[in-house]
């Protein structure tokens, strides 16, 4: 990463998703496009960056819940217990470690934007721990409008949709029906809060050509900003050929 020469509007740019569902194959690939560009950029990580008592909630997984530590790999499956335990305590203790986490995002996400890159990319973000409630429930919807907006909202939050069979083959971690229920309580997260851009399933190279021609187009779209150069006419043309946020995949039925 290299520090950008002017000091112009940074970029907020988050990927989000199931696990198996690609982020990091992605991120790798817009962090390049953007180094080709000659953009700056800062890559971060919400769990090592911006989550709290990191520590012991590796831990309780394990010692608590007899759950396995470590990223699973179809080579080495694993069984992971931890954000897939449900029970009334459990929730309530998210509600507090993420209104925790939100907050400490908050500063790190401030922080990075002050930072001189013109791009700070996100891996994962707060979205990814609502995506952990059961947002059919109407207290758990408006808790996570509240944090959301604790936090810096990216101007480009992607959400990276994947099939749960095969995100679970990719990274046997949770349970196949854990998957499918956190699926769709991401798809339900990007429809009630209509800031998530939901990237569909498709092929490898048609799906990191989709996210980078989002990213590069932001970006551009920002630079003509920034360079007082009238946007309002290139906005309305990019937007031609974006989908709504979410086209093209809904909840499915449990």
């Amino acid at each position: 990463m290299t520090r950008s020469r002017n000091h112009r509007s940074t970029l907020l740019i988050s990927f989000s998703g199931v696990d198996g569902a690609g982020k990091t194959t992605q991120i790798d690939n817009v962090c390049r496009q953007l180094e080709q560009q000659g953009l700056a950029f800062r890559l971060l990580t919400f769990w090592d960056d911006a989550a709290c008592l990191k520590s012991a909630r590796e831990g309780a997984g394990h010692r608590i819940f007899g759950g396995d530590q470590g990223v699973g790999s179809p080579e080495r499956p694993i069984e992971r217990r931890d954000k897939n335990v449900r029970s009334p305590l459990m929730t309530l203790v998210r509600l507090v470690l993420y209104t925790l986490d939100a907050l400490s995002l908050r500063s790190v996400a401030r922080r990075a934007l002050l930072s001189g890159v013109d791009v700070v990319v996100f891996d994962r973000y707060i979205y990814d721990e609502l995506a952990n409630l059961d947002l059919r429930n109407l207290p758990a919807r408006l808790f996570s409008r509240a944090v959301a907006r604790l936090v810096p909202r990216p101007q480009l939050a992607l959400v990276l949709d994947a099939d749960p069979e095969e995100a679970h083959k990719r990274k046997p971690e949770y349970p196949l029906p854990f998957l499918i229920e956190n699926r769709n309580a991401y798809l339900r997260l990007a429809e009630f809060l209509g800031r998530m851009t939901v990237i569909p399933p498709m092929p490898l190279k048609q799906a990191k050509d989709e996210v980078a021609r989002r990213v590069l187009q932001l970006v551009y779209v920002r630079k003509m900003r920034t360079a007082d150069v009238p946007v309002l006419t290139l906005r309305q043309d990019a937007a031609q050929d974006l989908p709504a946020a979410g086209e093209g995949a809904r909840p499915v039925a449990p």
